[in-house]
Protein backbone atom coordinates (compact mmCIF):
# COMPACT_ATOMS: atom_id res chain seq x y z
CA UNK A 1 0.00 0.00 0.00
CA UNK A 2 1.60 3.26 -1.06
CA UNK A 3 -0.22 5.37 1.53
CA UNK A 4 -1.54 4.26 4.88
CA UNK A 5 -5.22 3.57 4.28
CA UNK A 6 -5.87 3.35 8.01
CA UNK A 7 -4.25 6.65 8.97
CA UNK A 8 -6.74 8.60 11.05
CA UNK A 9 -9.00 5.55 11.42
CA UNK A 10 -9.71 3.24 14.32
CA UNK A 11 -10.45 -0.45 14.08
CA UNK A 12 -11.56 -3.22 16.41
CA UNK A 13 -10.82 -6.94 16.03
CA UNK A 14 -13.05 -9.54 17.69
CA UNK A 15 -12.13 -13.23 17.78
CA UNK A 16 -14.96 -15.72 18.23
CA UNK A 17 -13.59 -18.95 19.73
CA UNK A 18 -14.83 -21.04 22.62
CA UNK A 19 -11.45 -22.72 23.08
CA UNK A 20 -9.34 -19.57 22.84
CA UNK A 21 -11.71 -17.75 25.21
CA UNK A 22 -11.38 -20.64 27.69
CA UNK A 23 -7.58 -20.59 27.46
CA UNK A 24 -7.33 -24.03 25.81
CA UNK A 25 -5.09 -22.43 23.19
CA UNK A 26 -4.03 -18.95 22.13
CA UNK A 27 -5.86 -16.89 19.56
CA UNK A 28 -3.79 -17.12 16.38
CA UNK A 29 -5.93 -15.36 13.77
CA UNK A 30 -6.80 -12.17 15.69
CA UNK A 31 -3.15 -11.13 16.07
CA UNK A 32 -2.61 -11.57 12.31
CA UNK A 33 -5.41 -9.08 11.65
CA UNK A 34 -4.20 -6.63 14.30
CA UNK A 35 -0.65 -6.68 12.94
CA UNK A 36 -1.79 -6.02 9.37
CA UNK A 37 -4.15 -3.23 10.41
CA UNK A 38 -1.34 -1.54 12.33
CA UNK A 39 0.87 -1.83 9.23
CA UNK A 40 -1.92 -0.09 7.31
CA UNK A 41 -1.95 2.78 9.86
CA UNK A 42 -5.08 1.92 11.84
CA UNK A 43 -5.23 2.62 15.55
CA UNK A 44 -6.22 -0.80 16.89
CA UNK A 45 -5.92 -2.54 20.24
CA UNK A 46 -5.18 -6.24 20.56
CA UNK A 47 -8.00 -8.56 19.52
CA UNK A 48 -10.87 -9.09 21.93
CA UNK A 49 -11.27 -12.86 22.40
CA UNK A 50 -14.72 -14.13 23.36
CA UNK A 51 -16.71 -17.34 23.25
CA UNK A 52 -19.00 -18.06 20.33
CA UNK A 53 -22.66 -17.12 20.58
CA UNK A 54 -24.09 -14.44 22.84
CA UNK A 55 -20.67 -13.43 24.22
CA UNK A 56 -19.52 -12.72 20.68
CA UNK A 57 -22.71 -10.78 19.93
CA UNK A 58 -22.23 -8.62 23.02
CA UNK A 59 -18.57 -7.94 22.14
CA UNK A 60 -19.53 -7.06 18.57
CA UNK A 61 -22.22 -4.62 19.72
CA UNK A 62 -19.76 -3.05 22.18
CA UNK A 63 -17.14 -2.72 19.43
CA UNK A 64 -19.57 -1.07 17.04
CA UNK A 65 -20.78 1.19 19.86
CA UNK A 66 -17.28 2.67 19.99
CA UNK A 67 -17.90 3.89 16.39
CA UNK A 68 -14.67 2.70 14.77
CA UNK A 69 -14.25 2.93 11.03
CA UNK A 70 -13.70 -0.81 10.81
CA UNK A 71 -14.58 -3.96 12.74
CA UNK A 72 -13.08 -7.24 11.59
CA UNK A 73 -14.10 -10.49 13.22
CA UNK A 74 -12.46 -13.89 12.96
CA UNK A 75 -13.93 -17.29 13.65
CA UNK A 76 -17.39 -18.74 13.98
CA UNK A 77 -18.34 -18.65 10.29
CA UNK A 78 -18.36 -22.39 9.57
CA UNK A 79 -20.97 -25.09 9.87
CA UNK A 80 -20.55 -26.44 13.40
CA UNK A 81 -23.46 -25.90 15.82
CA UNK A 82 -21.46 -23.24 17.71
CA UNK A 83 -20.49 -21.29 14.56
CA UNK A 84 -23.02 -18.48 14.91
CA UNK A 85 -20.95 -15.40 14.08
CA UNK A 86 -23.15 -14.56 11.03
CA UNK A 87 -26.35 -14.92 13.10
CA UNK A 88 -24.91 -12.58 15.75
CA UNK A 89 -23.65 -10.13 13.10
CA UNK A 90 -26.74 -9.80 10.92
CA UNK A 91 -28.91 -7.94 13.49
CA UNK A 92 -26.29 -5.18 13.93
CA UNK A 93 -25.87 -4.48 10.22
CA UNK A 94 -27.84 -1.71 8.52
CA UNK A 95 -26.83 -2.83 5.02
CA UNK A 96 -25.16 -5.91 3.61
CA UNK A 97 -22.24 -5.76 1.17
CA UNK A 98 -22.53 -9.26 -0.33
CA UNK A 99 -19.99 -8.72 -3.11
CA UNK A 100 -17.17 -8.42 -0.59
CA UNK A 101 -18.28 -11.57 1.26
CA UNK A 102 -18.42 -13.41 -2.06
CA UNK A 103 -14.94 -12.15 -2.99
CA UNK A 104 -13.55 -13.36 0.34
CA UNK A 105 -14.88 -16.87 -0.28
CA UNK A 106 -13.75 -16.84 -3.93
CA UNK A 107 -10.20 -15.90 -2.94
CA UNK A 108 -9.90 -18.97 -0.74
CA UNK A 109 -11.31 -21.23 -3.41
CA UNK A 110 -8.91 -19.75 -5.98
CA UNK A 111 -6.01 -20.59 -3.65
CA UNK A 112 -7.04 -24.23 -3.68
CA UNK A 113 -9.04 -24.30 -0.45
CA UNK A 114 -12.41 -25.77 -1.50
CA UNK A 115 -13.78 -25.52 2.05
CA UNK A 116 -13.63 -21.71 1.73
CA UNK A 117 -17.05 -21.97 0.06
CA UNK A 118 -18.45 -23.19 3.38
CA UNK A 119 -17.79 -19.88 5.12
CA UNK A 120 -21.03 -18.11 5.98
CA UNK A 121 -19.29 -14.84 6.87
CA UNK A 122 -21.16 -11.59 6.31
CA UNK A 123 -19.91 -8.14 5.34
CA UNK A 124 -21.87 -4.96 5.83
CA UNK A 125 -22.23 -1.53 7.32
CA UNK A 126 -23.43 -0.61 10.79
CA UNK A 127 -23.85 3.15 11.06
CA UNK A 128 -20.51 4.50 9.82
CA UNK A 129 -18.63 1.28 10.59
CA UNK A 130 -17.61 -1.29 7.98
CA UNK A 131 -17.92 -4.81 9.44
CA UNK A 132 -16.51 -8.02 7.96
CA UNK A 133 -16.57 -11.58 9.28
CA UNK A 134 -13.29 -13.26 8.34
CA UNK A 135 -12.45 -16.95 8.61
CA UNK A 136 -10.92 -18.36 11.78
CA UNK A 137 -7.67 -19.65 10.30
CA UNK A 138 -4.47 -17.65 9.87
CA UNK A 139 -4.33 -18.54 6.17
CA UNK A 140 -7.97 -17.60 5.64
CA UNK A 141 -7.39 -14.30 7.43
CA UNK A 142 -4.33 -13.50 5.29
CA UNK A 143 -6.28 -14.29 2.11
CA UNK A 144 -9.20 -12.13 3.27
CA UNK A 145 -6.95 -9.20 4.13
CA UNK A 146 -5.39 -9.42 0.66
CA UNK A 147 -8.90 -9.11 -0.81
CA UNK A 148 -9.77 -6.11 1.39
CA UNK A 149 -6.50 -4.22 0.93
CA UNK A 150 -7.08 -2.79 -2.58
CA UNK A 151 -10.62 -1.63 -1.83
CA UNK A 152 -10.42 -0.57 1.81
CA UNK A 153 -9.60 3.11 1.18
CA UNK A 154 -12.62 3.37 -1.13
CA UNK A 155 -14.80 1.49 1.36
CA UNK A 156 -13.86 3.79 4.24
CA UNK A 157 -14.44 6.88 2.11
CA UNK A 158 -17.83 5.66 0.93
CA UNK A 159 -19.02 4.58 4.38
CA UNK A 160 -18.02 7.99 5.74
CA UNK A 161 -20.14 9.67 3.03
CA UNK A 162 -17.47 10.30 0.38
CA UNK A 163 -18.42 10.64 -3.26
CA UNK A 164 -17.59 8.14 -5.99
CA UNK A 165 -14.23 8.86 -7.63
CA UNK A 166 -14.37 10.19 -11.17
CA UNK A 167 -12.73 8.04 -13.82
Amino acid sequence: MSELVGAGHTAVVVTSSNRAAAGVYSDTSGPVIVERLREWGFQVDDAVVVADGDAFGAALREAIGRAPSLVLTTGGTGLTPTDVTPEQTLPVLDRLVPGVAEALRAAGIAKGVPTAMLSRGLVGISGATFVANLPGSRGGVRDALAVLEPVLAHVLSQVAGGDHPRS
